[in-house]
Protein backbone atom coordinates (compact mmCIF):
# COMPACT_ATOMS: atom_id res chain seq x y z
CA UNK A 1 0.00 0.00 0.00
CA UNK A 2 1.48 3.22 -0.67
CA UNK A 3 1.93 5.57 2.61
CA UNK A 4 -0.35 8.56 2.76
CA UNK A 5 2.32 11.07 2.30
CA UNK A 6 2.46 10.51 -1.30
CA UNK A 7 -0.96 9.62 -2.05
CA UNK A 8 -2.69 12.29 -1.59
CA UNK A 9 -0.58 13.86 -3.96
CA UNK A 10 -2.57 13.27 -7.50
CA UNK A 11 -5.41 15.07 -5.90
CA UNK A 12 -3.55 18.60 -5.35
CA UNK A 13 -2.99 19.70 -9.19
CA UNK A 14 -6.84 18.92 -9.61
CA UNK A 15 -7.72 20.58 -6.84
CA UNK A 16 -5.94 23.50 -7.52
CA UNK A 17 -6.97 23.87 -11.38
CA UNK A 18 -10.63 23.31 -10.15
CA UNK A 19 -10.51 25.87 -7.18
CA UNK A 20 -9.17 28.28 -9.13
CA UNK A 21 -10.75 27.89 -12.73
CA UNK A 22 -14.47 28.03 -10.40
CA UNK A 23 -12.97 31.18 -8.86
CA UNK A 24 -12.23 32.83 -12.50
CA UNK A 25 -16.04 31.55 -13.68
CA UNK A 26 -18.01 32.81 -11.00
CA UNK A 27 -18.49 36.27 -11.90
CA UNK A 28 -19.41 35.18 -15.69
CA UNK A 29 -21.93 32.67 -14.16
CA UNK A 30 -23.37 35.91 -11.57
CA UNK A 31 -23.32 38.24 -15.62
CA UNK A 32 -25.00 35.52 -16.80
CA UNK A 33 -27.36 34.82 -14.69
CA UNK A 34 -28.12 38.88 -14.06
CA UNK A 35 -28.66 38.94 -18.18
CA UNK A 36 -31.18 35.60 -18.22
CA UNK A 37 -32.79 36.69 -14.90
CA UNK A 38 -32.02 33.59 -13.47
CA UNK A 39 -32.41 34.94 -10.01
CA UNK A 40 -33.62 33.58 -6.67
CA UNK A 41 -35.89 35.98 -4.46
CA UNK A 42 -36.39 36.01 -1.24
CA UNK A 43 -39.33 34.49 -0.01
CA UNK A 44 -40.81 31.88 3.09
CA UNK A 45 -40.57 28.50 1.10
CA UNK A 46 -36.93 28.52 0.28
CA UNK A 47 -34.21 31.61 0.44
CA UNK A 48 -34.42 33.28 3.44
CA UNK A 49 -31.81 35.87 2.16
CA UNK A 50 -32.13 39.52 2.06
CA UNK A 51 -31.46 40.52 -1.59
CA UNK A 52 -32.15 38.65 -4.91
CA UNK A 53 -29.12 36.74 -5.20
CA UNK A 54 -27.74 34.98 -8.80
CA UNK A 55 -28.44 31.32 -9.30
CA UNK A 56 -26.42 30.17 -12.29
CA UNK A 57 -23.00 29.36 -9.78
CA UNK A 58 -22.91 25.73 -10.70
CA UNK A 59 -21.98 26.65 -13.55
CA UNK A 60 -18.65 27.91 -13.08
CA UNK A 61 -18.65 24.93 -10.43
CA UNK A 62 -19.08 22.46 -13.83
CA UNK A 63 -16.22 23.95 -15.26
CA UNK A 64 -13.44 23.94 -12.97
CA UNK A 65 -14.48 20.16 -12.15
CA UNK A 66 -14.18 19.53 -16.39
CA UNK A 67 -11.41 21.73 -16.56
CA UNK A 68 -9.61 19.87 -14.09
CA UNK A 69 -10.51 16.38 -15.48
CA UNK A 70 -9.91 16.65 -18.93
CA UNK A 71 -5.94 17.27 -17.82
CA UNK A 72 -5.59 15.24 -14.65
CA UNK A 73 -8.07 12.44 -15.28
CA UNK A 74 -6.54 10.21 -17.46
CA UNK A 75 -6.40 7.62 -14.45
CA UNK A 76 -10.25 7.61 -14.13
CA UNK A 77 -11.49 4.77 -16.31
CA UNK A 78 -14.76 6.99 -17.60
CA UNK A 79 -12.96 10.08 -17.96
CA UNK A 80 -15.09 11.86 -21.01
CA UNK A 81 -18.45 9.84 -20.24
CA UNK A 82 -18.43 11.79 -16.62
CA UNK A 83 -17.18 15.12 -17.79
CA UNK A 84 -19.98 14.67 -20.87
CA UNK A 85 -23.09 12.95 -17.89
CA UNK A 86 -21.78 15.92 -16.06
CA UNK A 87 -22.45 18.75 -18.98
CA UNK A 88 -25.69 17.75 -19.45
CA UNK A 89 -26.75 17.76 -16.29
CA UNK A 90 -25.46 21.33 -16.27
CA UNK A 91 -27.37 22.33 -19.26
CA UNK A 92 -30.64 20.95 -18.44
CA UNK A 93 -30.36 22.39 -14.70
CA UNK A 94 -29.64 25.29 -15.89
CA UNK A 95 -32.75 25.87 -17.98
CA UNK A 96 -34.68 25.75 -14.73
CA UNK A 97 -32.74 27.91 -12.96
CA UNK A 98 -33.68 30.26 -16.18
CA UNK A 99 -37.36 29.35 -17.12
CA UNK A 100 -38.61 27.60 -13.38
CA UNK A 101 -39.27 24.40 -14.74
CA UNK A 102 -42.11 22.60 -12.40
CA UNK A 103 -40.87 19.52 -9.98
CA UNK A 104 -42.17 16.86 -12.31
CA UNK A 105 -40.13 18.78 -15.54
CA UNK A 106 -37.32 18.81 -12.76
CA UNK A 107 -38.04 15.27 -11.72
CA UNK A 108 -38.26 13.64 -14.87
CA UNK A 109 -34.29 15.14 -15.71
CA UNK A 110 -33.24 13.99 -13.21
CA UNK A 111 -34.19 10.41 -13.95
CA UNK A 112 -33.00 11.10 -17.01
CA UNK A 113 -29.43 12.31 -15.26
CA UNK A 114 -29.55 8.46 -13.79
CA UNK A 115 -30.57 6.75 -16.98
CA UNK A 116 -27.70 8.63 -18.95
CA UNK A 117 -24.98 7.62 -16.28
CA UNK A 118 -26.50 4.08 -16.66
CA UNK A 119 -26.01 4.30 -19.75
CA UNK A 120 -22.50 5.26 -20.17
CA UNK A 121 -21.12 1.96 -18.27
CA UNK A 122 -20.81 3.92 -14.97
CA UNK A 123 -22.90 1.55 -12.76
CA UNK A 124 -23.03 0.66 -9.00
CA UNK A 125 -22.63 -2.58 -8.75
CA UNK A 126 -22.22 -4.03 -5.24
CA UNK A 127 -22.75 -2.57 -2.04
CA UNK A 128 -20.58 -3.60 0.94
CA UNK A 129 -22.58 -3.06 4.43
CA UNK A 130 -19.57 -3.11 6.89
CA UNK A 131 -19.64 -5.28 10.37
CA UNK A 132 -17.65 -5.28 13.39
CA UNK A 133 -15.72 -8.23 12.01
CA UNK A 134 -15.76 -8.22 8.43
CA UNK A 135 -17.56 -6.70 5.69
CA UNK A 136 -20.45 -8.28 3.77
CA UNK A 137 -20.26 -7.47 -0.04
CA UNK A 138 -23.85 -7.42 -1.82
CA UNK A 139 -23.48 -8.07 -5.92
CA UNK A 140 -26.84 -6.33 -7.07
CA UNK A 141 -26.31 -8.07 -10.86
CA UNK A 142 -29.39 -6.89 -12.33
CA UNK A 143 -30.82 -4.52 -9.80
CA UNK A 144 -27.23 -2.27 -11.16
CA UNK A 145 -29.06 -0.26 -13.31
CA UNK A 146 -31.66 0.88 -11.11
CA UNK A 147 -29.96 0.90 -7.88
CA UNK A 148 -27.65 3.29 -9.55
CA UNK A 149 -30.29 5.28 -11.24
CA UNK A 150 -32.03 5.62 -7.40
CA UNK A 151 -28.90 6.92 -6.11
CA UNK A 152 -28.20 9.44 -9.01
CA UNK A 153 -31.75 10.78 -8.42
CA UNK A 154 -31.52 10.94 -4.42
CA UNK A 155 -28.60 12.75 -4.64
CA UNK A 156 -29.33 15.14 -6.54
CA UNK A 157 -32.78 15.81 -4.54
CA UNK A 158 -30.84 16.10 -1.39
CA UNK A 159 -28.15 18.63 -2.26
CA UNK A 160 -30.94 20.71 -3.62
CA UNK A 161 -32.38 20.50 -0.52
CA UNK A 162 -29.23 21.40 1.31
CA UNK A 163 -29.03 24.62 -1.12
CA UNK A 164 -31.33 26.68 0.61
CA UNK A 165 -28.78 28.75 3.22
CA UNK A 166 -25.23 30.25 2.33
CA UNK A 167 -22.75 28.30 1.97
CA UNK A 168 -24.12 24.67 3.33
CA UNK A 169 -24.68 22.61 -0.37
CA UNK A 170 -21.02 23.45 -1.62
CA UNK A 171 -19.35 23.09 1.71
CA UNK A 172 -21.12 19.95 2.71
CA UNK A 173 -20.23 18.45 -0.62
CA UNK A 174 -16.76 19.06 -0.28
CA UNK A 175 -16.35 17.46 2.78
CA UNK A 176 -17.55 14.38 1.40
CA UNK A 177 -15.68 14.48 -1.40
CA UNK A 178 -12.88 15.02 1.46
CA UNK A 179 -13.82 11.76 2.88
CA UNK A 180 -13.89 10.11 0.25
CA UNK A 181 -10.55 11.08 -0.62
CA UNK A 182 -9.22 9.68 2.70
CA UNK A 183 -10.76 6.32 2.14
CA UNK A 184 -9.41 5.97 -1.27
CA UNK A 185 -5.86 7.06 -0.52
CA UNK A 186 -6.05 4.18 2.64
CA UNK A 187 -6.90 2.03 -0.17
CA UNK A 188 -4.52 2.80 -3.15
CA UNK A 189 -2.29 -0.01 -4.05
CA UNK A 190 -0.92 1.08 -7.17
CA UNK A 191 -0.39 4.12 -9.52
CA UNK A 192 -3.09 3.95 -11.59
CA UNK A 193 -5.70 1.60 -9.94
CA UNK A 194 -9.06 2.39 -9.75
CA UNK A 195 -8.88 4.38 -5.96
CA UNK A 196 -6.28 6.54 -7.93
CA UNK A 197 -9.39 7.77 -9.97
CA UNK A 198 -11.37 8.61 -7.10
CA UNK A 199 -8.45 10.80 -5.55
CA UNK A 200 -8.24 12.28 -8.66
CA UNK A 201 -11.76 13.19 -9.20
CA UNK A 202 -12.16 13.82 -4.98
CA UNK A 203 -9.44 16.38 -5.46
CA UNK A 204 -11.33 18.34 -8.44
CA UNK A 205 -14.80 18.39 -6.84
CA UNK A 206 -13.37 19.58 -3.70
CA UNK A 207 -11.70 22.12 -5.74
CA UNK A 208 -14.96 23.86 -7.44
CA UNK A 209 -16.71 23.16 -4.24
CA UNK A 210 -13.86 25.39 -2.28
CA UNK A 211 -13.55 27.78 -5.12
CA UNK A 212 -17.53 28.32 -5.10
CA UNK A 213 -17.61 28.67 -0.94
CA UNK A 214 -15.17 31.77 -1.86
CA UNK A 215 -18.34 33.82 -3.42
CA UNK A 216 -21.06 31.54 -1.41
CA UNK A 217 -20.32 31.49 2.27
CA UNK A 218 -22.33 34.09 3.94
CA UNK A 219 -23.24 36.67 3.12
CA UNK A 220 -24.21 34.72 -0.49
CA UNK A 221 -23.08 36.34 -3.69
CA UNK A 222 -24.25 33.32 -6.26
CA UNK A 223 -25.67 30.49 -5.64
CA UNK A 224 -25.26 27.08 -6.29
CA UNK A 225 -28.84 26.82 -8.22
CA UNK A 226 -30.21 23.64 -9.43
CA UNK A 227 -26.68 22.87 -12.05
CA UNK A 228 -24.25 21.56 -9.63
CA UNK A 229 -24.44 11.88 2.09
CA UNK A 230 -25.77 10.68 5.48
CA UNK A 231 -27.00 14.29 6.44
CA UNK A 232 -28.65 15.44 3.32
CA UNK A 233 -30.14 12.09 3.19
CA UNK A 234 -31.91 12.77 6.56
CA UNK A 235 -32.84 16.03 5.34
CA UNK A 236 -34.46 14.50 2.61
CA UNK A 237 -36.79 11.96 3.90
CA UNK A 238 -37.83 13.87 6.88
CA UNK A 239 -38.50 16.88 4.50
CA UNK A 240 -41.28 13.82 2.63
CA UNK A 241 -42.73 12.63 6.39
CA UNK A 242 -43.16 16.11 6.78
CA UNK A 243 -44.60 17.53 3.84
CA UNK A 244 -47.39 13.84 3.67
CA UNK A 245 -48.18 14.81 7.18
CA UNK A 246 -49.45 17.97 6.33
CA UNK A 247 -51.36 16.98 3.53
CA UNK A 248 -48.27 19.11 1.37
CA UNK A 249 -46.88 17.81 -1.76
CA UNK A 250 -43.95 16.18 -1.58
CA UNK A 251 -42.32 18.64 -4.00
CA UNK A 252 -43.86 21.63 -2.42
CA UNK A 253 -41.65 24.06 -0.58
CA UNK A 254 -41.40 24.76 3.25
CA UNK A 255 -39.12 26.43 5.47
CA UNK A 256 -38.89 23.26 7.36
CA UNK A 257 -35.56 22.36 6.30
CA UNK A 258 -32.47 21.61 9.23
CA UNK A 259 -31.20 24.73 8.62
CA UNK A 260 -33.79 26.73 8.57
CA UNK A 261 -35.16 25.48 11.78
CA UNK A 262 -31.21 26.01 13.00
CA UNK A 263 -32.18 29.64 11.57
CA UNK A 264 -35.17 29.49 13.60
CA UNK A 265 -33.01 28.69 16.75
CA UNK A 266 -31.28 32.13 16.33
CA UNK A 267 -28.15 30.67 14.73
CA UNK A 268 -26.71 33.20 12.27
CA UNK A 269 -26.20 32.01 8.63
CA UNK A 270 -22.45 31.11 9.21
CA UNK A 271 -23.26 29.42 11.71
CA UNK A 272 -25.56 27.55 10.34
CA UNK A 273 -23.33 26.64 7.80
CA UNK A 274 -20.52 25.75 10.09
CA UNK A 275 -23.04 23.17 12.03
CA UNK A 276 -23.50 21.67 8.81
CA UNK A 277 -19.91 21.24 8.32
CA UNK A 278 -19.15 20.10 11.84
CA UNK A 279 -22.16 17.48 11.35
CA UNK A 280 -20.97 16.16 8.11
CA UNK A 281 -17.27 15.97 9.85
CA UNK A 282 -18.63 13.74 12.54
CA UNK A 283 -20.55 11.30 9.85
CA UNK A 284 -17.64 11.35 8.06
CA UNK A 285 -15.26 10.12 10.96
CA UNK A 286 -17.46 7.16 11.50
CA UNK A 287 -17.25 6.18 7.85
CA UNK A 288 -13.74 6.51 8.33
CA UNK A 289 -13.08 4.13 11.12
CA UNK A 290 -14.46 1.39 8.84
CA UNK A 291 -11.38 2.14 6.64
CA UNK A 292 -9.07 1.96 9.96
CA UNK A 293 -8.29 5.79 10.73
CA UNK A 294 -9.57 5.15 13.89
CA UNK A 295 -6.48 6.54 16.60
CA UNK A 296 -6.53 10.06 14.18
CA UNK A 297 -10.33 9.69 13.86
CA UNK A 298 -10.74 9.34 17.27
CA UNK A 299 -9.61 12.75 17.97
CA UNK A 300 -10.74 14.76 15.45
CA UNK A 301 -14.43 13.21 16.41
CA UNK A 302 -14.22 13.96 19.81
CA UNK A 303 -12.92 18.18 18.89
CA UNK A 304 -16.00 17.68 16.44
CA UNK A 305 -18.20 16.64 18.75
CA UNK A 306 -17.37 19.53 21.68
CA UNK A 307 -17.42 22.49 18.70
CA UNK A 308 -21.25 20.87 17.90
CA UNK A 309 -21.95 21.51 21.57
CA UNK A 310 -20.27 24.71 21.78
CA UNK A 311 -22.14 25.71 18.37
CA UNK A 312 -25.75 24.91 19.22
CA UNK A 313 -25.39 26.14 23.00
CA UNK A 314 -24.49 29.38 21.83
CA UNK A 315 -27.94 29.80 19.70
CA UNK A 316 -29.72 28.77 22.76
CA UNK A 317 -28.91 31.24 25.39
CA UNK A 318 -30.15 33.85 22.65
CA UNK A 319 -33.23 35.59 24.50
CA UNK A 320 -35.34 35.51 21.27
CA UNK A 321 -35.87 33.00 18.05
CA UNK A 322 -34.40 35.17 14.95
CA UNK A 323 -36.89 33.96 12.39
CA UNK A 324 -40.08 34.15 12.03
CA UNK A 325 -41.59 31.70 9.31
CA UNK A 326 -45.44 32.50 9.88
CA UNK A 327 -46.39 34.38 6.81
CA UNK A 328 -48.85 36.56 8.28
CA UNK A 329 -45.87 37.88 10.21
CA UNK A 330 -44.82 41.47 8.21
CA UNK A 331 -40.84 40.31 8.08
CA UNK A 332 -38.66 37.45 8.43
CA UNK A 333 -35.37 38.45 10.69
CA UNK A 334 -32.59 36.81 9.67
CA UNK A 335 -29.31 37.00 11.84
CA UNK A 336 -26.90 38.88 10.81
CA UNK A 337 -28.96 40.63 7.74
CA UNK A 338 -31.81 42.88 7.55
CA UNK A 339 -35.34 42.05 7.81
CA UNK A 340 -36.84 40.59 4.73
CA UNK A 341 -40.39 41.28 3.93
CA UNK A 342 -42.85 38.46 3.82
CA UNK A 343 -44.67 39.79 0.65
CA UNK A 344 -41.40 39.08 -1.08
CA UNK A 345 -42.41 35.90 -2.98
CA UNK A 346 -41.34 34.24 -6.02
CA UNK A 347 -44.25 31.92 -6.17
CA UNK A 348 -41.57 29.30 -7.86
CA UNK A 349 -41.94 25.22 -8.14
CA UNK A 350 -39.71 23.32 -5.18
CA UNK A 351 -36.70 22.15 -4.84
Amino acid sequence: MIGSSAAWLPALPPFLVASTVCIAAVPGSIWLARRSRAVAEPDLDRHLHPQPTPRLGGIAMFAGFAVALALFGSAIAYRWQTVAVCAAITLAMALDDVFDLTWRSKFVIEIGAGVLVALTGILITFIAVPGIHSTTVWQLGLLAAPVTIAWIVGMQVSVNFLDGADGVAAGVVAIVAGISLLAAINRVQAPGDVQSGVIILSGALMGCCIGFLVFNLPPARVFMGDVALGLPISDTAFAIVRRKRAGRKIAEPDAGHIHHRLLARGMTPLETALTFYLATGILGCIALTIYGHRKIIDAALGLLVISLIAIIWRSRRRPQPALQLEENDEYVIVPGHRAVPTRMRHGGEAD
